[in-house]
């Protein structure tokens, strides 16, 4: 019995630790359209859900419009901390995504399932053809295109889904960004 609790209470030590969250890199970029929820501990008047704006900021009391969109949660977070800490003694800020309902893409043309549908990760073009049900029979696989907005100039960008079938130009199976247009002629 004494043998079992001593097992029971060195296993965990044993396991290999977890890696930090953000230990990749590759934290959520929130998006225009995403929903937070931001709590200051200790404050009621200070906990509530916000939505990013289409402009990529957000509102909170006493910290004014904050930009949101392209950060992650802990920067979101830092600033929100740095501004509450004017008013408020040591504050403990948690953001969380609520709802990613900015992070979405669409597939539209000669697929089974034509849509807006939301990435959920990252998400490469195949991906997107495969969640839209695939392409229809009378699609032209090799003319797909994907419209990028970057910098205000719409953009469009060549997919052979032929030469992807044939393991060749994998390099165009790029990952998909928010507002994305798949376009299968």
């Amino acid at each position: 019995m004494i043998f079992s609790a001593v097992l029971v209470l060195l296993a965990p030590a044993s396991l290999p630790a977890a890696p930090p969250a953000d230990a990749s890199g590759d934290a959520y970029g929130v998006n225009p359209g995403d929903v937070l929820a931001v709590t200051v501990w200790k404050e009621e008047d200070l906990q509530r859900q916000v939505l990013v704006l289409p402009d990529g900021t957000i509102s909170f009391p006493l910290a004014g419009d904050v930009r949101a969109a392209g950060r992650s949660v802990a920067q979101i977070r830092a600033e929100l901390t740095e501004r509450l800490s004017r008013f408020i003694p040591d504050p403990v800020v948690t953001v969380t995504v609520e709802q990613a309902l900015g992070n979405k893409y669409y597939v539209l043309g000669q697929v089974q399932r034509p849509g807006e549908f939301v990435v959920g990760s990252h998400l490469d073009v195949t991906q997107a053809l495969a969640v839209a049900g695939g392409l229809t029979p009378f699609a032209q696989a090799n003319d797909i295109k994907i419209l990028r907005r970057e910098h205000g100039q719409l953009r469009a960008i060549e997919f052979r889904y032929g030469d992807i079938e044939k393991g060749k130009r994998l390099e165009q199976n790029i990952v998909l960004q928010p507002g994305d247009v798949v376009v299968v002629p």
